[in-house]
């Protein structure tokens, strides 16, 4: 028996078991799959797969098992396209640009020479990340040139991805940010994320608590826009309220977690996530 809807992995988290768990309150065969295990004949057709929901954490275990899969005429959610753009800030940022979604202001530099004498004439702090990268991993807030040159160097014997350096405005926000969960062009849920102990992170996976946030239209058209602009399914579009410009959204993520959403708003994120896939198979 063919499934009705396949879940690409490579780690079970909660939302993983969440989604099956969906699947069997709605009488949906699930079948499971991780990647890791996943060897793939590219020059044959698979009908034994349904639409894909992609879950791998995996980076690039995510993009090539999504291109391979793609190849081969089966729909992935999210497509290939959302796992490049989404899944890099930098081509995210401008993007969104494009689409006309206000951002944090940034730049990029292609070596430590270039990246300091940017700092120096722009001014601190900054924020530098890696273009590819989450959970608030090799983020760090850039307050001098000491600082700067510490941080930097640190890098410049890493993998070449970690040597390109994306520089971000410090947004003079509250100590929060917002995660607003998309299935389709809806927010279904969103929540704050709050700094834990003074950190100036928001991510979870750091300390930092949650709680409902009210969705506004605002919020649900910059959303949407933010969506399209990566070409996304299923997305997390983290935002930021800036002091001076209101609401800035600063990443769209591929395979959003939404544990912490789930238990702070009631909503049925998963369920909802395995009707969109059913809609797809139709």
């Amino acid at each position: 028996m063919s499934p009705d809807v396949t879940i690409l992995y490579d780690t079970i988290r909660w939302e993983e078991k969440a989604l099956l768990e969906a699947g069997k309150k709605k009488n949906i065969n699930i079948q499971m799959v991780d990647c890791k295990n996943l060897a793939l004949d590219l020059e044959i057709k698979p009908e034994d797969y349904g639409p894909v929901i992609q879950r791998c954490v995996s980076y690039y275990r995510n993009l090539h098992s999504t291109a391979a899969l793609e190849g081969m005429g089966v729909n992935v959610i999210n497509c290939l396209n959302t796992g490049i753009f989404a899944g890099n800030k930098l081509f995210t940022h401008m993007l969104l640009k494009k689409f006309g979604v206000p951002t944090p202001y940034a730049a990029v530099a292609f070596s430590k020479d270039a990246a300091i004498e940017h700092l120096e004439t722009h001014g601190y702090p900054k924020v530098i990340k890696p273009t590819v990268g989450s959970w608030g991993r090799l983020i760090s807030k850039l307050n001098d040139k000491d600082s700067a040159e510490g941080i930097i160097d640190s890098r410049e014997s890493m993998y070449p991805i970690y040597q390109v350096h994306y520089l971000e405005e410090f947004v003079s926000r509250p100590p929060r940010d917002i995660r607003a969960i998309m299935v389709g062009d809806k927010i279904v849920a969103a929540i704050y994320r709050t700094s834990g102990d003074g950190n100036w992170k928001t991510n979870m996976a750091l300390g930092g608590t949650a709680e409902p946030c009210k969705v506004t239209p605002e919020m649900e058209e910059m959303c949407i826009k933010a969506k399209k602009a990566v070409q996304g399914d299923i997305v997390g579009v983290d935002l930021m309220e800036s002091n001076d410009r209101g609401l800035v959204v600063h990443e769209v993520n591929n395979t959003t977690e939404y544990k912490n959403t789930v238990r702070v708003c009631g909503v049925d994120i998963p369920s909802l996530m395995i009707d969109y896939a059913m809609k797809k198979k139709k």
